[in-house]
Order: structure tokens, then sequence, then C-alpha cells
């Protein structure tokens, strides 16, 4: 990034690439706990999982299809491993990979049972797991209706869409295999999605796009609060994308990050700018410049009552006005997640200082999302920037990481406060609608 040239945010996380799509039988089974803490075989849960979205779909499809009844999958479902490969789809040979799909041709579920879904059990809990299946049954139920002349990412986007209508479902008691699914394992299901979405740079007309992470996690939200019926009704037309692909070489090259140094001072300067115009819209009233200082791990600069996230590694400080970072960790979470993670956390920390100055709190689920909307105001304000010259902007991958950062520092592990999926959505809504929704 340099002063003449359009600024870029943004890094690439790591990424297992898998195209999801999938259901199973119907069997009567015993009620399971989501929790990870089970320890249930991947077999047994994916049996279990199936078998309840086969319930589901039973009871949903007719809401759908204007009465028709739902026609469970025919075809069957395949574990597949590597030296059992799974069944030929149409005229295209089955081979191995660490994926799961639905065939439509042969009406059946398909997945790798050696490598991906016991390492997705093992890393983020078995609700993934179903999460996983309930997506690929997602893609039989847009067979059955007819509704496949979609672009690819809307099709993938709606089955994560259905999957979600699957969860809010089990969460409402209905569920005879799935019961008692908190916001902590909704979060680790969400924590485990970052790592299926697309490379950051692919873009959304790519024949293979399922979407980023922001825009896949906005579609399982979307299920959970609104239902099948809303997810049934996505089209090109209607369906928010900011998935979009590098623009220079350079971006690609280096998957976009700023040096940690820059993207700190492009980020603080940026954010000053962005609420020296905003905090008038908000308040009526001036914006005054903020300070904003790094410190050595145990010498954080004196507060008598600071407004701390992240374990105490950054806080705002209403007494003294200012914003302090410690250094060491701040960096490390840049190189853990990416520039854009950094985004994330100082844009929390100026979002707390405009709660602080306009008399509004930040504490409790309510306080911390509104600090949310309003970070994503900031982000909602770099994406209407385009490709301006000398303009500070987003690139792919960037709302990836500050969907990552969101959850690495807001996870639902405790069982109080927002979770990490209620903040995303705060933060997605600030994004979407800027600085209005907040209000």
């Amino acid at each position: 990034m340099t002063g003449h040239r359009a600024k870029t945010l943004l890094g690439a996380g790591a990424v297992v690439l898998v195209v999801l799509a999938g259901c199973s039988g119907g069997t009567d089974t015993p009620t399971v706990a989501a929790s990870p803490a089970a320890s249930l075989p991947p077999a047994e849960v994916v049996e279990r999982a199936l078998s309840d979205i086969e319930r589901y779909w039973t009871a949903t499809y007719p809401t759908i299809s204007d009465g028709k009844p739902f026609q469970p999958i025919q075809g069957g479902y395949h574990p597949y491993t590597q030296s059992t490969p799974p069944p030929a789809c149409g005229g295209e040979e089955g081979v191995y990979q660490p994926n799961a799909f639905y065939c439509p041709v042969g009406d059946f579920i398909a997945w790798d049972a050696e490598k991906l879904i016991p390492e997705l059990q093992s890393n983020f809990g078995q609700l993934l797991v179903a999460v996983v299946m309930a997506h690929e049954y997602g893609h039989a139920v847009q067979h059955r209706l007819g509704v496949t002349d979609q672009p690819t990412v809307v099709l993938e986007q709606q089955a994560d869409c259905y999957a979600g209508a699957w969860i809010a479902d089990a969460k409402a008691g209905h569920a005879g295999s799935f019961t008692g699914i908190t916001p902590a394992q909704i979060d680790d299901a969400l924590a485990g999605m970052l790592q299926l979405r697309d490379q950051p740079g692919t873009s959304a007309t790519n024949p293979g796009a399922h979407g980023n992470a922001f825009d896949r996690i906005r579609a399982f939200q979307d299920g959970v609060e609104n239902g099948a019926t809303k997810c049934a009704g996505y089209n090109s037309d209607n369906l928010p994308i900011t998935e979009v692909p590098f623009t220079r070489d350079r971006d690609a090259a280096t998957g976009g990050n700023l040096p940690y140094e820059e993207a700190v001072d492009t980020i603080v300067k940026d954010a000053e700018a962005y609420w020296a115009k905003a905090y008038p819209q908000l308040t009526g009233k001036p914006w005054t410049p903020l300070k904003v200082q790094p410190f050595e791990p145990g010498s954080a600069p004196v507060c008598a009552d600071p407004d701390a996230i992240a374990n105490g590694a950054a806080f705002y400080c209403p007494d003294g006005d200012f914003i302090a970072y410690d250094d060491q960790k701040l960096q490390a979470l840049y190189e853990q997640l990416g520039d854009n993670a950094v985004g994330l956390l100082l844009g929390d920390l100026y979002a707390r200082a405009v709660q602080h100055r306009r008399g509004q709190s930040t504490e409790g689920s309510a306080g911390q999302l509104t600090v949310d909307c309003l970070n994503g105001s900031w982000t909602n304000d770099l994406l209407k920037r385009g490709n301006q010259p000398d303009a500070t902007t987003l690139s792919p991958g960037d709302l990836d990481e500050a969907v990552a950062a969101l959850l690495a520092l807001g996870r639902a592990t405790k069982g109080t406060g927002a979770s990490g999926f209620d903040r995303i959505a705060a933060y997605r809504n600030g994004v979407l609608n800027g600085l209005s929704a907040c209000k």
C-alpha cells in the first residue's frame, strides 16, 4: 500500500476445499446431545443427523412445494474411503476426495468417512457434521423443487440457508436426535464453516463458487432466523453476494495483507476519517480525534475503568479518552488471521469510544451488539468506495477475516453475553445497511 495507489486490506486464511450437499435415512434413534463432548462415532452422528433431517423435510417440504409431499432420498447414503470410493454419479466415475456431495442423477448423498467428517467432528463438534449433512440434503430439496437454474453460488447458499432452517427446528425442540443445542455449539459450527469457504479471490461467477464465509454464514443465519420459506425464495436478483476476485496481481500474490505496522497505521487513520464524518451524523456533535497507543505486555497505561476486550489485551479508557492495545498480542492476531482482524479489533474499540462519548452503554448483549453494528458501519463505508484512487478499500478475504476475529474474540464459551452467532449478525447488519441500521 502506498499513498498514491488504492490501499487494500486483506488476508487469506487456511481453507479446506469442500463441496457441501446432503441427507440420510429414516430410522428411529434415541436422543443425543449436540455437544462435541458426547463423543459419538462420526458414523453414528451422520446417521442420526440424516434421519432427523429427513423428518424435518417430510414435515416442511409441503409448505414450500404448494402442498406436494416430500419424497426421501431414493439412492441411499454412501460413506466412502480411499479404498472404497463413492458410487459413480451419472457419467462421472466415483473417485476419492475429502468431500461430501449430493448426486442428482442417482439421488444419493455420499461423504468422506475417512478424513473429512471425522476431522470436522474432532475440530468443531458433531453439530457441524449435522450441518454438512443438512446442506447436502438442501441440494436434494432443490432438485425436488426443480430449482437448479440459478448460479452455483446461489444454490450453495440456498443449501446453507436450508441447513440453518433445520437447526432452528432442532433448537425449537422438534428434533428426535439433536437436543439442547447451545449458542456455544452453534459458534463452534460457524467456526467450522470458516474452513468450508471459498479461497479468497474466488469470483462469485466461478462455476464452482460456494461463497466466502461472510456470505455463507449470512445464508445459514437467514435460515435459522427466518425458516425454509425464506430460503426457497433465494435467487440471483435478491441474494446479497460480497465475494469478489482479486483485481491486482500484487494482492493475489501476497494475499493482500499489508505489513503489520503499515496495516495498523492505515486502519487508525481510516477509522479516524470515518468517524469524523459519521459521528456528527449520529449525534449532531463534532468528532474529537482519538489517541491510539500501543503498549508492551505488562505495561498498559493507567486507566481507572477500562472498557476492555480480548481478555484485557486492548481497551478504550473513558477517563483519559484514549485507545490502548498490547502490541505483541495484536501482531499475533494479525499473523494468525490477517490484517482485517486487526481492523475488526481496532474498529471495535473505536465503536466503544463512540458509545461512551454519546453516553451509551457497551455492556451486556445489547451494548456489545450495538458496538458490532457500529463497527460494521465503518466496513460498509469501506465497501462503498470501490476502486477509488488513494482510497483505503477492502479486498477479497477481508470480510472473512472480520468474521474469524469476531468468533476468536467473542465465542459463546461461557454462556453469558452475546454469542458469536449474534455478534456476526449485528456486524453484518452494519456492513450491509450502514450507520442508520445502528441507531
